[in-house]
């Protein structure tokens, strides 16, 4: 792209806005896609189209990414886990072999 493209949208009362067409064929979104927000120290912010998943949990990302801002904004929360929990977890589990490259089960097993 040799010339910056500009556009603008509204935000609503629900803080929601419309991606508008220039911007969603530059960036090639489709209906569902994601989109990612770089915000850089001086306030301007860059939008590009997010990477897509390969098959990860959905839920279990946003539940990840959730942990990790909250160890970054709460540093004085987190706790090394100690000798007795490590021996407690290997009491009940340890035993448990696993192969996780083993495909899972279909629902119906």
């Amino acid at each position: 792209m040799s010339a910056f493209l500009e556009a603008e949208s509204t935000l609503t009362d629900r803080y929601q806005t419309t991606v508008p067409e220039t911007v969603r064929r530059a960036l090639k979104l489709g209906k569902r896609d994601k989109i990612h927000y770089t915000i850089r120290p001086d306030g301007e912010v860059v939008l590009r189209r997010a990477a897509p998943t390969d098959g990860n949990d959905l839920v279990l990302g946003q539940f990840i990414e959730f942990l990790a801002r909250n160890m970054a904004d709460h540093p004085e929360r987190l706790q090394a886990v100690d000798s007795g929990l490590v021996e407690r977890i290997h009491s009940l589990v340890g035993h448990v072999e696993v192969d996780l490259d083993a495909p899972l089960p279909a629902d119906d097993e």
